[in-house]
């Protein structure tokens, strides 16, 4: 397989890195805003993203920044923290347990999360990303300067008055706007192969030059100061200087700091560890990423990116999946996509303090309905319960409550689930066949564990007198020992009472060492006088 270094492959890279730049920056800039930090914090991500994790990397695909996946765990942390500084050490905390994790090889962690709870919580985040951005589209912006919102004190029915009694017409127009265009770019042909030119992009240039014709006509829909992007505009080198916000180091003495630090590192890596696992499958050379190694950089710029007062990151699926779309095929790619977005916060602040707020709203708010589309809700529904039910359940559960609480909920659900169906799957038999004396046939399923010990007991009492019975275990890796000396007592005692005809087939000697072919032969067989 050929090679890709990091200076090699810039030319047909260049074009990737810009499509990747246009789609990662009005997404930067809508999610620090949804997050409740501060508009630069999330650019500021995004350039360490593809700086400093694009170099350390050796996935060829995947593109970090900040996630819209962890806005729920940020705008809560830092509402209860108080101070974005105080948030910052979180940030740090986040990336020495990420560090941790790839020494220790946990990159297989997210192979043991059920997926309907993985797609509950994104479900979750996207209605928790669309809930929160419906005032932003509307024209109403109090929520982030300390007024209640819907989801303080319960639900805030006094909320709605305010919402709806402050509704801007120019917001409502650039939403409605915005919308139409995004949709128009995802949905026509023509336009999806404008690759150069993302939707979000051409959402936000349309939003600029239709309110600076509001405003040069004096109308009334005319969107003003407050709900526009607010970045600094750095004039001299203090002002430079004082684009980085560092930590509050007293954080590290709140034990909230360090719960939050640690609950945006398992979020963030395991959405990491599964946008990586998707973006290895775009990749057309199929080159396989090393998730340990992947696990150490998002650590380091966690790090890095908290130092200087920027949002926690993940590997992100919308811009791996843009970056894939425009051909990229290195990593050049997203450093490339940083050294843009650092150049575009350093030379036009001018221009970005344009940015109306509704038209972020809508971006985030078509991003929140990708996660939570009613097409993933039917996809659980045609599975059955056993999917869906821990499905919704986080769903709900996350909303309702927050992100960990409802992660632990529908985990839980889950699991309950999971069990409930290996007992079920601990043999194959027809429950009328119990009555049937002519023969019975129990095959054991490949792993019988002490969970199954229930059933199996049940169906051995159940077995009637004058029975012939066969329990099959030659396909059979392993047997609990309490379940093995269940069956041996069914064989040896009862069986002989009430003159039942066993014959026992696979059984092993030792199931401690199963994969031993000395230990494969038959365990105990009774046969009844024919």
């Amino acid at each position: 397989m050929k090679k890709t270094s990091l200076i090699g492959g810039i030319k047909e890279n260049i074009p990737s890195g810009l499509v990747v730049f246009l789609v990662a920056l009005p997404l930067c800039l809508g999610i620090a805003l949804a997050s409740g930090a501060p508009p630069l914090s999330g650019i500021i991500s995004g350039i360490v993203g593809g700086l400093v994790v694009g170099t350390m990397s050796n996935s060829n695909i995947s593109v970090s920044g900040p996630a819209a996946g962890l806005t729920a765990i940020v705008l809560t942390a830092i509402t209860d923290l108080g101070a974005f500084e105080l948030f910052l050490c979180a940030g740090i905390i986040a990336g020495l347990i990420q560090l941790v994790l790839g020494f220790v090889r946990a990159g297989s962690i997210s192979n043991y999360f059920p997926n309907n709870v993985i797609e509950g919580m994104l479900a979750a985040i996207g209605i928790i990303i669309i809930l929160k951005q419906i005032p932003h589209a509307l024209g109403f912006d109090k929520d982030y300067e300390g007024h209640e919102s819907i989801f303080d004190n319960g639900l805030n029915f006094g909320y709605f008055a305010e919402l709806f009694g402050a509704i801007h017409p120019g917001a409502i127009v650039i939403t409605l706007i915005s919308v139409a265009v995004l949709i128009a770019w995802d949905k026509i042909h023509v336009l999806k192969r404008m690759k150069l030119l993302p939707g979000a992009l051409v959402a936000v240039i349309i939003s600029i030059l239709l309110n600076q014709l509001f405003k040069m006509s004096g109308s009334s829909l005319a969107i003003e100061t407050q709900h526009l992007v607010s970045l600094p505009i750095p004039k001299t080198f203090d002002d430079f200087k004082n684009l980085i916000t560092t930590p509050d180091f007293n954080g590290f003495t709140n034990p909230k700091v360090w719960i939050v630090g640690a609950t945006i590192a398992i979020v963030a890596s395991i959405e990491t560890l599964l946008c990586i696992e998707a973006s290895d499958r775009l990749d057309r050379q199929r080159r396989i990423t090393d998730t340990n190694l992947e696990l150490k950089a998002q650590g380091i710029g966690n790090l890095i990116s908290s130092f200087i007062g920027g949002l926690p990151m993940t590997s992100v699926v919308v811009r791996s999946s843009a970056n894939a779309n425009a051909g990229a095929t290195s990593k050049i790619s997203s450093i490339i996509h940083g050294v843009f977005l650092l150049i575009c916060v350093l030379s036009i602040p001018v221009i970005l303090n344009l940015i109306p707020l509704a038209t972020l709203a809508a971006v985030l708010i078509l991003v929140g309905y990708k996660l939570a589309k009613p097409a993933t809700f039917k996809h659980f529904w045609h599975l059955g319960k056993f999917q869906f039910i821990p499905f919704v359940a986080t769903v709900v559960a996350v909303v309702a409550t927050d992100l960990l609480k409802g992660v632990g909920i529908g985990l839980a659900i889950s699991v309950f689930y999971i069990l409930q169906g290996n007992m079920k799957r601990a043999y194959y038999l027809s429950r009328e066949r119990l009555d049937n004396a002519d023969g019975i046939n129990i095959k054991l399923a490949e792993e019988v564990s002490f969970l199954n010990k229930a059933a199996i007991k049940k169906t051995l009492k159940n077995i009637k007198p004058n029975s012939t019975v066969i329990i099959d275990a030659r396909n059979t890796s392993y047997i609990a020992t309490d379940v093995l000396e269940m069956i041996q007592d069914f064989a040896n005692i009862r069986a002989k009472e009430q003159d039942i005809n066993v014959e026992l087939l696979g059984f092993k000697t030792s199931y401690r060492d199963y994969e031993r072919s000395e230990d494969s032969h038959i365990l105990v067989t009774h046969n009844r006088a024919m």
